[in-house]
């Protein structure tokens, strides 16, 4: 069986991962192609298009790179047709997915599409439910989304979160605090002078900051590349990096659920121009926007957003932590807990490959 896949994002291009290896290893005859990154590559996935080219971050952004994707999507329909691929796993990314379902579906009608992830509808608004429906399955990761689909009349498969598998709770802790900026340059950008506040502000303190390539490195401020308490890697392992640490100061992302799990308490930060949080702020469904707190409705990790995001207020924050980790460690293991299944990934490839039994 041939499938072509596409993911768009890093954190899409880790969860195909974890399918490709099950499925690399289960089904040795099956052969998947498409848009990913450096995780599925070594996983076993041939890559047509890498995922570096298409990092899109907020509205702007995404309608000035609409010539460039509405090439890839063509680009992308006619591998499909020349290769005679069988099937389509769609992973996230749902702006550019939505419309690549839409067009593949249309010349492409008997090509079976799997959305993986799919648009977060229940923070969105159910405006895009119809386009997601030409999807033959959808495959979700949090049990929310179940009842959300269902009310709608749209079947879904939930096994559960395969985070839960690939992030164990850490056994060991250190003293330094993480900082994670996000994998886009936008992202970088918006936070890397907190981030160089705080690691001035606390020179007894140190701190290990990851960068997801060594692209990102250039982002830096000058000043900022030769401190003497902050040690900078790229592209590491999360599960090895945790191990050094004791607190985390992330970007809103997969990455704080992965925090919770590997059981870090974490201070989630986001910061964007004013027109993608203008439109944000009156689109958004739900009182959070990190996957912890969503999971259980409730503030597990303090959320810092725009002018809330500031060195102080993290400092603050980090002192609190301090002081109950209890608290903090019974939140985390009730996230674990919400999201969890037996054997996920597996499960998800499964059905992937075979459908429903």
């Amino acid at each position: 069986m041939k499938i072509f896949v596409s993911t768009g994002e890093v954190s899409g291009d880790l969860h195909l991962s974890y399918l490709a290896k099950v499925i690399r290893k289960k089904y040795p005859d099956c052969e998947l192609y498409g848009v990913a990154g450096h995780h599925s590559r070594e996983a076993g996935v041939t890559v047509i298009q890498d995922i570096q080219e298409l990092a899109i971050m907020g509205f702007l952004e995404a309608f000035k790179k609409y010539s460039f994707l509405k090439e890839k999507m063509e680009s992308y329909l006619q591998f499909i047709e020349k290769e005679k691929i069988e099937k389509v796993l769609l992973i996230d990314y749902g702006g550019f997915h939505l419309k690549f379902l839409k067009a593949l579906k249309e010349r492409c009608p008997d090509v079976k599409v799997n959305y993986y992830i799919p648009p977060k509808l229940w923070v969105w608004g159910k405006k895009r439910i119809q386009s997601l429906r030409l999807a033959d399955e959808i495959m979700v990761i949090f049990p929310w989304e179940v009842d959300f689909y269902q009310k709608e009349g749209v079947k879904v498969h939930y096994f559960g979160n395969p985070l839960v598998e690939t992030c164990p709770p850490r056994k060991q802790s250190g003293d330094k605090i993480l900082l994670l900026p996000g994998s886009r340059k936008q992202e970088i950008l918006s936070v890397m002078e907190i981030y160089y506040d705080l690691i001035l502000r606390n020179p007894k303190q140190e701190f290990l900051l990851k960068l997801s390539n060594e692209e990102a490195f250039s982002f830096l401020p000058k000043e900022m590349k030769d401190l003497p308490n902050v040690e900078i890697i790229f592209g590491k392992d999360l599960g090895e990096i945790v191990k050094k640490c004791s607190y985390a100061v992330a970007v809103s992302g997969t990455v704080t659920l992965e925090l919770a799990l590997f059981d870090v308490p974490s201070i989630v930060v986001y910061r964007t121009s004013f027109l993608n949080y203008f439109i944000a702020k009156y689109l958004l469904k739900v009182g959070y926007i990190s996957l912890p707190n969503i999971t259980l409705g409730e503030e597990v990790f303090p959320e810092l957003i725009q002018k809330d995001c500031e060195v102080k207020n993290i400092e603050q924050y980090l002192e609190k932590i301090k002081q109950n980790p209890a608290s903090w460690k019974k939140k985390l293991e009730s996230v674990r807990e919400s999201l969890s299944g037996e054997n996920i990934i597996e499960n998800y490839a499964d059905f992937l490959v075979e459908g429903e039994k």
